[in-house]
């Protein structure tokens, strides 16, 4: 695992939990304003373990009282984070749904923007000079339509679900087409674990071939982990990490969500005969 410890986010912001009153003087760990609290906030969660860099530079869509549509953190803030965490030789993943909040993570040099619900063409020129990764999380969407009703949301945040999505869903669709760099990622236990595998027959559904699927949660993902070396083919030397199912994935990339044998690190987990 690669973990980043607790997210980036400013006073209020999608990660700073707004739900207390002002009394409680409540502030969720994470949270830095500025850029001289920002950078200290990268070496605190560096100095304590983390392996990457998370950051909320737009805001969400499951928290309260923020918009995704707008940015958070200004592209000084950004740029300071990313250059704090890769001088610690540590990877940044920039939360950001709103268009400039993508523009000004990949201007900063964040290697990954996770979402990108308001990506534009000029998002993914940007994206595609600075070789920087989209992961989409396309099936959380279809998800989150189906059960938000009975996870305990508030009317803003459900609200924020019928919005965005349907607009996420045409742009993340724009992008991969447009060849953007893709990665697999899933926003999962947002949505319950053992589902994951079902963001390769949505990404497929939206405009990625299935091979180009695989490749977003194999090799893409590994270069985008700074693992490559170690996972993403298979070949000598790398962890003996392997899943099987029982038909071909790239005629029917569906059969991805039905896993039936599973090595990690050479060790058997799982054999359905």
């Amino acid at each position: 695992m690669l973990v980043s410890g607790p997210a980036l986010s400013i006073t209020g912001g999608h990660w700073d939990e707004n739900y207390l009153a002002p009394q409680f003087a409540f502030s969720n760990d994470g949270v830095a304003d500025g850029v001289d609290e920002a950078m200290k906030k990268v070496r605190e969660n560096i100095k304590y373990g983390a392996d990457l860099i998370k950051v909320m530079a737009t805001g969400g869509v499951v928290t309260q009282g923020d918009n995704p549509a707008l940015p958070q953190y200004s592209e000084e803030e950004l740029k300071a984070i990313v250059e704090t965490a890769h001088s610690l030789g540590r990877k940044v993943a920039a939360h950001a749904h709103a268009a400039p909040g993508v523009r000004n993570s990949v201007l900063s040099g964040a290697d990954s923007i996770e979402h990108g619900s308001y990506i534009t063409d000029e998002d993914v020129q940007l994206m595609k000079e600075h070789g920087t990764y989209l992961v989409p999380t396309v099936y959380l969407e279809d998800w989150l339509l189906q059960n938000m009703q009975s996870l305990g949301y508030t009317p803003d945040m459900m609200e924020k679900v019928k919005i965005v999505i349907p607009i996420a869903h045409k742009n993340l669709s724009h992008a991969f087409k447009s060849g953007v760099k893709v990665a697999f990622g899933t926003d999962a236990a947002v949505y319950p674990h053992g589902l994951n595998g079902h963001e390769f027959g949505k990404m497929v559904e939206m405009g990625l071939t299935p091979l180009q699927a695989i490749q977003a949660g194999t090799v893409n993902a590994a270069d985008l982990l700074g693992w490559s070396d170690r996972v993403g083919t298979i070949e000598p030397g790398k962890f003996a990490d392997l899943v099987a199912v029982g038909d071909d994935p790239i005629a029917n990339v569906r059969v991805l969500e039905n896993v039936r044998f599973v090595m990690k690190g050479g060790e058997l987990i799982k054999n359905e005969q």
